[in-house]
């Protein structure tokens, strides 16, 4: 399991969670209480590892559960 293309996958998917709640990156990330929305884009573009309580932020401000943002089949 490669951690890069875990990276990615994840911010593909948070990426086309935050579109399809209809917002931005500045706006979810005030959502959830980060100071900028750039943040939301580096983890989309699978440039870092965020923080769990970041994902739990994320999960609770869109309103959906883990497996919408991961497919851990995927990396079986």
């Amino acid at each position: 399991m490669e951690k890069d293309s875990i990276l990615r996958e994840f911010g593909r998917n948070l990426k086309a969670e935050r579109n399809r709640a209809g917002l931005s990156q500045e706006k979810l990330a005030e959502k959830i209480g980060l100071s900028y929305g750039q943040v939301i884009g580096t983890i989309e573009r699978g440039e870092v590892n965020t923080s769990l309580t970041t994902i739990v932020a994320i999960m609770n401000a869109l309103d959906i559960d883990f497996e919408k943002l991961f497919d851990r089949q995927a990396f079986n």
